[in-house]
């Protein structure tokens, strides 16, 4: 059982909303219900009743929450106290993180991070998941998010959420007034998406394979920017994170299902 669920059920619990919780914790809706239901399994109890689109929670969430609530209120306040107990921190603070990150999550992480340490100068690199993690390697980088690295034992890894790889398409993409699709309809369609190198990439070629799809890859680039703008001027789909998707845009966000493609960023720092 991971913190961040409790975290993600007590503020389901208070808001009553799937859409309300989901902007809070920062995570998509489908995301967010896909963790409850992790939890709920893991409890064996259901803890919430979706009735039409209202959410209730049930006796045994009811039960739960106030003993959650407390609970977090209590490590929140211990882990204050602590950062708060010492000398004020001060000097160069090197993070990378990967664009997704980097785009939107970071900005308000580094608000709150100099709020509570102005004595702090913060360097933060937008770069590629394998680029940080050699950079934490080679000691140039203090904190990294990115995802986590197979078989290393210099680094250690904390998830932080779970984000959906979704398609991003022009407003003149057959699929654009589509909500959500099917993997199987991606089969021989043209896409855009990232290079091999990449872990994400490679993550998607074995849920295309267990989907028996087989895409037409038309364009492969190794930074999401790039891919957005190629898919705006060419009039194709590209296949990026749900977060890197800017709002309110020229690009419509059309989620995949059967299987849904997740991926979990997370903070790597080097293991002691």
């Amino acid at each position: 059982m991971e913190l961040r669920h409790l975290r993600y059920f007590t503020v389901l619990g208070e808001q009553l909303s799937f859409t309300r919780a989901a902007a809070l914790v920062h995570v998509t809706q489908p995301t967010l219900s896909h963790q409850i239901r992790r939890l709920e399994d893991e409890l064996g109890v259901r803890l919430f009743d979706r009735i039409g689109r209202r959410v209730v929670l049930t006796e045994q969430g009811e039960a739960l929450l106030p003993g959650i609530v407390a609970a977090l209120h209590g490590i929140d306040a211990a882990v204050r106290g602590l950062r708060s107990g010492g000398e004020a921190l001060a000097g160069t603070l090197a993070a990378g993180a990967v664009h997704s990150v980097a785009l939107r999550l970071m900005p308000r992480c580094t608000a709150a991070f100099l709020a509570r340490h102005p004595g702090v100068r913060i360097v933060v690199e937008d770069l590629a998941a394998p680029v940080i993690e050699a950079r934490m390697r080679e000691g140039t980088l203090d904190v990294g998010i990115g995802y986590a690295p197979a078989g290393d034992d210099a680094l250690t890894f904390e998830p932080l959420y779970e984000e959906e790889l979704v398609l991003a398409v022009p407003a003149t993409h057959p699929l654009a007034g589509r909500r959500r699709v099917r993997m199987s309809a991606l089969h021989h369609m043209p896409l855009i998406l990232l290079t091999r190198s990449f872990a994400t990439r490679r993550m998607l070629d074995d849920w295309f394979a267990a989907a028996g799809v087989a895409p037409d890859v038309i364009v492969e680039t190794n930074t999401i920017g790039p891919m957005l703008e190629t898919a705006r001027r060419a009039g194709v789909a590209a296949i990026v994170p749900h977060r890197a998707v800017p709002p309110g845009g020229d690009l419509v966000v059309v989620a995949i299902e059967a299987p849904t493609p997740r991926r979990t960023p997370g903070l790597l720092w080097p293991r002691d």
